[in-house]
């Protein structure tokens, strides 16, 4: 980036690389302080940048995702704000460490298309276990592709999701 050119002016997709870069940049140093091997994978999907830590050297970075992602979550959410402070924009970035969150995805979807079928053969609202906003949005996309409707209900952390044929 050009000393003229600042994340300002950045716009869409340069704005969503810069935000990967950063990204890129705070977890590599992380990785460096915790003596961790890790290779980082920056991509643009949608209007949300993707940064994934993969193990490398059949590393384990299992501990970096927690128990049920809880240490994904913070790690993503201190990641968003290391971006945030350097583009002057809120991030929505998204974290995936060792395929924690593409793995909880394709489970999710499962989970999604077995309530919808239950939802389709009993005509009644089907409500899910709470999960977590990253959760309820697979589950919600997963609704809408199968041309159902979905809501959530609740408060955190017992916010599910309800589908309901339309």
């Amino acid at each position: 980036m050009s000393t003229e050119e600042t994340t300002e002016t950045l716009t869409g997709a340069a704005l969503l690389d810069r935000e990967g870069d950063v990204a890129a940049d705070y977890l590599e140093a992380l990785l460096d302080i915790a003596d961790l091997d890790g290779d980082i994978d920056i991509d643009v999907e949608g209007n949300r940048a993707m940064v994934s830590v993969v193990e490398a050297n059949a590393g384990d970075l299992g501990h970096l995702v927690g128990n049920d992602g809880d240490v994904l979550d913070a790690l993503q959410e201190l990641t968003r704000l290391a971006a945030a402070r350097e583009t002057g924009e809120r991030s929505r970035l998204m974290l995936d460490i060792a395929g924690h969150r593409a793995a909880r995805r394709v489970a999710l979807e499962g989970i999604a298309k077995e309530a919808i079928a239950e939802a389709q053969r009993t005509s009644a609202p089907v409500s899910l276990d709470p999960m977590t906003p990253f959760e309820r949005k697979v589950v919600h996309d997963t609704v809408a592709a199968a041309g159902l409707v979905s809501e959530s209900a609740g408060e955190e952390p017992a916010r599910r999701v309800v589908i309901r044929v339309s």
